[in-house]
């Protein structure tokens, strides 16, 4: 029996009865046909997160008028009856599991795109973007918007008819109604817009025709920004009093914050705490008396189970982390908190591909989205040897996964401990979500009889060769990147300098953490994750903090919620920021820095020079070579292959199974 009775405690809201309190909130995935139709795959991930036991999943938000109401390029369709059979599939396949289903129905308004509407002109409440840089809209005539609430209650009739349980309206995150809703795009002088009431009016006429389109008995959701949190958008107060307009026909208030410019706090930047955002659902909660639900960053069972038992919300929307785990309810459920896949935040696959990239999205620490472990259902045909070099996290995964088929598989790591360089950059404050990863490998690893671990043990060809490979992985990661500037290289992380790379930096963490920089002048070079990650850590403690970058802009190589959040903290943080600035040479106590073949100097108490990462993979070659002539299959994998994201690491240490089928084993 687990601990968390108020996680298990069933819900019942009208004719919908829920077994357990977690609920998927609905998230884009741009896993949908290119009609708007669903597929087999995008069913089968739905599928293993109903199969995980999750209570309640609300599918991604489905476009009520295509196309001016897209916001995507595969984004699910609910305008036209014949959308009903696929919709039905899905239904029918996730009820088998006892789950109950719900979807999300929208109008992207402003935060339509025009290439993606056909070249249409958006449109919303007024003439305002929904985001910085975004396409201006046109204000929708009264015709045009009672046009539009029609198409809503037609959704949610077919939402109805496709086996549904409940039917949730989207009105936050800047989408059409949010856009109504929020002053910071409704600037309508008629009877949508101005006071309280007025903004409220086109989201109660969706409501009401939806409750008209579903009868008495059928439960409607209603999400939105409890908090805009931007300067002249909705405050938790206003929304409260907003509510007082929609509450009448609404069964449960899905308790959201935040608009497209602070999106990080809408989809939760790594370092907000988990259920952060609690304190909203209560409020909603205290003053209405209705069902509500929270989200943001609950990772934790004792978390989730507390907030409900506290009062502060009935249900806890999971989206990210039942995306890493869609076996996160039965693992609790189970008492095998342990092995949960935690999701650390960092919103590459998730948000980074969806939003800045318009692909499917993925999971950095979940390798496969559709079946859940499906590489565990096929086992090797003859005893096969694997070594794996390199204990981070693509080697643990590639480790773990061959252990998991049935190969015989001994890990190698020179240093002392398991997790490489995720493990390390964890240390920063900022960044300790993501230690969670390699403690979930580590402990996954240990329960892997035939994962032999060997550290502080250096893998050199007779060392390999003890143990008769068929397969050696190499999986040495990555180091910083010091090209020949001069005085680099004589200085950076020497004991007398304050020079330091981001190794240096993490090496020293005890000592920083134990030190006084307020005030000090902290410089940075490179204005890429780890430079910023630099940047973060400084600034946070009160440091004078400039950051240097040869290119235009800073944060290229980052997901978009995470660039925001970067962005956000530099202005509050008043980072001095030289951009399209070149390193030089580097002094003991100033960097000599190069602005349109201008010469100046940079002085710093503490400077940091964070330019990249590079490959460890010096034996590569030599080890390629040598087993080849053995007749073994050499596999290099991860940052050893080319420095880049955990992501692209864990995918192909996970690919493990495909050099086994390669050499016949599998």
């Amino acid at each position: 029996m687990n601990s968390y009775q108020h996680i298990f405690e069933p819900l019942q809201v009208k004719m919908m009865t829920l077994k357990n309190r977690i609920v998927m909130p609905p998230m884009g995935t741009n896993f949908g046909g290119q009609h708007g139709e669903f597929n087999e795959d995008h069913i089968s991930y739905y599928e293993q997160r109903a199969k995980g036991g999750t209570g309640l999943i609300i599918v991604e938000n489905a476009n009520v008028d295509f196309p001016l109401g897209s916001n995507g390029t595969t984004q699910i369709r609910i305008d036209h009856d014949k959308y009903i059979p696929g919709l039905y599939n899905l239904t029918e396949t996730l009820h088998k599991y006892g789950t109950c289903v719900s979807i999300q129905i929208n109008h992207a308004g402003a935060s339509a795109v025009p290439d993606r509407i056909e070249g249409l002109q958006p449109v919303s409440a007024s003439n305002i973007p929904s985001k910085t840089g975004g396409a201006t809209p046109r204000p929708l005539s009264k015709e045009e918007i009672l046009e539009i609430v029609e198409k809503y209650g037609k959704a949610a009739k077919r939402a109805q008819a496709a086996g549904f349980d409940a039917v949730e309206i989207h009105a936050g995150h800047s989408y059409l109604i949010c856009q109504f809703l929020s002053p910071l795009y409704n600037n309508r002088t008629d009877e949508f817009g101005g006071s309280y009431e007025n903004r409220a009016r086109f989201a109660r006429m969706v409501i009401d025709r939806v409750r008209a389109e579903v009868g008495p008995f059928f439960p409607i959701m209603l999400r939105f920004s409890a908090d805009d949190l931007l300067a002249g958008g909705n405050t938790l107060e206003d929304t409260l009093q907003i509510l007082e307009y929609l509450n009448d026909e609404v069964d449960i208030f899905n308790v959201s914050a935040a608009v497209n410019d602070s999106v990080q706090y809408q989809i939760d930047q790594m370092d907000l705490p988990d259920g952060w955002r609690s304190y909203m659902a209560k409020a909603v909660k205290e003053k209405f008396g209705k069902v509500t639900m929270t989200t943001g960053n609950i990772r934790n069972p004792q978390v989730a189970d507390q907030i409900i038992a506290d009062g502060h919300a009935d249900l806890i929307g999971m989206g990210r982390g039942l995306i890493a785990d869609p076996f996160w309810v039965k693992k609790v459920e189970e008492s095998n908190e342990e092995m949960i896949r935690k999701c650390i935040s960092c919103n590459i696959g998730c948000a980074g591909h969806r939003i800045g990239l318009n692909r499917p999205i993925r999971c950095t620490i979940n390798p496969n989205l559709y079946v859940e472990e499906a590489h565990k259902e096929s086992r090797v045909a003859e005893t096969t040897n694997v070594v794996v070099i390199g204990g981070g996290t693509a080697g643990l995964e590639a480790a773990c996964t061959a252990a998991e088929v049935g190969c015989t598989t001994y890990l190698f790591e020179q240093k002392p401990y398991l997790g490489g360089l995720a493990r390390e950059i964890a240390t920063l404050p900022a960044k300790s979500r993501i230690a969670d990863f390699p403690n979930y490998l580590v402990r996954r690893a240990e329960k892997l009889k035939n994962l032999i671990t060997f550290t502080n043990t250096r893998a050199d060809i007779e060392t390999i060769e003890k143990f008769k490979p068929d397969v050696v992985i190499n999986a040495t990661g990555s180091q910083p990147l010091l090209p020949p500037i001069k005085g680099l290289l004589e200085r950076i992380d020497k004991e007398e300098e304050n020079i330091f790379s981001i190794m240096g930096l993490l090496g020293n963490l005890d000592e920083f953490n134990n030190t006084d920089v307020e005030g000090k002048n902290i410089a940075v070079i490179g204005g890429g994750a780890v430079g910023l990650d630099v940047v973060e850590y400084f600034s946070h403690r009160g440091a004078n903090v400039t950051i240097v970058e040869r290119l235009p802009m800073l944060g290229r190589d980052l997901d978009h919620i995470t660039r925001i959040s970067m962005m956000s903290m530099i202005k509050e943080k008043n980072v001095t920021v030289h951009t399209n600035t070149s390193l030089m040479e580097v002094a003991s106590d100033h960097f000599k820095l190069q602005y349109e073949g201008e010469d100046m100097n940079l002085e710093f108490d503490y400077g940091f020079v964070c330019l990249g990462m590079k490959p460890v993979n010096e034996n590569v070659q030599l080890l390629q070579k040598h087993f080849a002539k053995q007749g073994v299959e050499f596999v290099n994998i991860g940052d050893s292959q080319r420095a880049r994201k955990i992501m692209d690491g864990v995918r192909e240490g996970r690919n493990i199974t495909d050099t086994l089928k390669k050499i016949g084993v599998m």
